[in-house]
């Protein structure tokens, strides 16, 4: 395809979703606001739980699968190193251009 036809295939995308509005454009998104620290919070809550978990079941960390406790264990460092970063302010990228 040339970029003529690529660029017209687009905007014929492009007025087929906004059919609805008056210019036939939509609105830009924008992001959602988020909580960063809430979303590692959630995410070391669900690894804690994976921990515990394969500890009591013997099945799940003995023989071939003797790595997995550790992977929960390696998980909530890297939540908790995580956490630290957004919290100090560096991981909201409030400062990108």
């Amino acid at each position: 395809m040339s970029d003529s036809s690529t660029r017209r295939a687009a905007e014929g995308a492009g007025a087929a979703e906004g059919a609805g509005s008056a210019t036939g454009r939509q609105a830009a998104l924008q992001p959602l606001a988020v909580r960063t620290a809430r979303v590692i919070v959630w995410g070391e809550a669900v690894w804690l739980v994976a921990l515990v978990l394969t500890l009591a079941v013997p099945a799940l960390h003995e023989g071939d699968r003797h790595w997995w406790p550790w992977t929960c264990v390696a998980a909530l460092v890297l939540g908790g190193l995580g956490l630290a970063y957004v919290r100090r302010g560096r991981g909201n990228a409030s400062g990108a251009a």
